[in-house]
């Protein structure tokens, strides 16, 4: 068995000197022993997949609501292990730290509400007088405060470098709105692209095989297109199916290439050579390059406007929406399960604490609650 010392050791060794080592962790906001037989991120990581709140995410949607669309697409659960996948790829080949990238990526969505983006929406309005809802945010009070699981504190305690990777996470569908004065840790870049990678292909790939979008709307998609010519032109017999399977590999292969090209070449232009640099540099260093972010930008155009914005997806969305704000209407009146909740704290508004619970549903939870008022 190797003991905590021995894996800081191998751990180092595999670094890049811009890489986040969990030997020089700055610590947790609650002092405790050291692990024995793991570093400082592997611990976090195993207390963020023992949590109440990551495994809710297996009942809360990605795009399509889990109880009334069907069980084969993605939920904000199979999201979350697609991201931690892609990041731990990016940040073994970039000699990052891969436990301190897979913590971050576990973590990144705890925030979600039911519903999805619609769910943070309502919520947001709901809490307009109160500072809003914002799903970072979320991630971060959950792991700070809103877990009950130690004696010694709340929330999980994770490393000062997790919770700084949490509070930086953004991707265009998802800007936590905080102007940082220190950019964030490679690892947390990385996880911030693995976000994208992962719901460009598989939000795609489930609006495929959901009808709602056709290959005919992909024509004029660049990336689509010259994935498509080069998979029929390897392959002139392939179905319709297996020439979308194809596709949506080679497009998570080129995204996480591309990636990993310009990731290293910024590196080398800037300069950057160590973990202060990196927190110094006030941009970016993990990234699509010029042209591959243009074409990967049309095609977040086309899912936007051909699938996000479909019919029947906002028609569940409004769905939601009234159940959302039913829920809380109920709960202002009768705030008795809000206040006997984990969540509710009594040094904060009523409406922030029914927030916090209405977060914490999964859908199925919220469409039951509401059906029973």
């Amino acid at each position: 068995m190797f003991t905590k010392r021995e894996l800081e050791a191998r751990e180092a060794a595999a670094l890049a000197a811009y890489a986040v080592w969990s030997q020089n962790s700055l610590g947790r906001r609650h002092p405790e022993p050291p692990p024995d037989y793991r570093t400082e991120f592997q611990r976090d990581r195993d207390r963020v997949i023992h949590c109440k709140a990551f495994r809710r995410l297996k009942h809360k949607t990605q795009v399509f609501v889990t109880t009334q669309q069907g069980d084969h697409y993605r939920t904000r659960l199979t999201h979350t292990l697609e991201v931690v996948q892609i990041s731990r790829d990016i940040a073994r080949t970039l000699a990052l730290n891969e436990d301190l990238a897979e913590t971050i990526g576990l973590a990144h969505d705890l925030g979600h509400t039911p519903f999805g983006h619609t769910g943070e929406n309502i919520l947001n309005e709901l809490l307009e007088n109160f500072g809003g809802f914002e799903h970072n945010r979320q991630s971060r009070k959950i792991v700070e405060y809103l877990e009950k699981k130690y004696a010694g504190f709340d929330g999980l305690n994770l490393s000062c470098e997790v919770l700084d990777g949490l509070i930086k996470h953004r991707s265009p569908y998802d800007q936590s709105g905080a102007a940082f004065t220190q950019s964030p840790a490679l690892e947390a870049q990385v996880v911030n692209l693995a976000d994208e990678v992962a719901y460009n292909s598989h939000d795609l790939d489930d609006a495929l095989a959901a009808g709602l979008l056709d290959t005919a709307d992909l024509r004029e998609i660049r990336l689509w297109a010259v994935l498509t010519e080069k998979n029929q032109k390897a392959n002139p017999a392939i179905s319709a199916r297996a020439l979308v399977d194809s596709n949506i590999r080679a497009l998570i292969s080129a995204m996480i290439a591309d990636i990993i090209r310009e990731t290293e070449r910024r590196l080398a232009q800037s300069g950057v050579k160590t973990l202060a640099a990196v927190y110094a540099a006030g941009r970016e260093l993990v990234g699509f390059s010029r042209d591959f972010g243009a074409e990967v930008a049309e095609l977040r155009s086309c899912l936007c406007r051909k699938f996000y914005q479909h019919p029947q997806i906002t028609a569940h969305n409004q769905e939601a929406a009234a159940v959302l704000r039913r829920l809380f209407a109920h709960l202002i009146r009768h705030p008795e399960k809000a206040l006997a909740s984990s969540t509710h704290s009594s040094d904060q508004p009523l409406e922030i604490s029914i927030c916090d619970y209405i977060a914490g549903m999964t859908d199925q939870y919220a469409l039951r609650t509401a059906q029973e008022i």
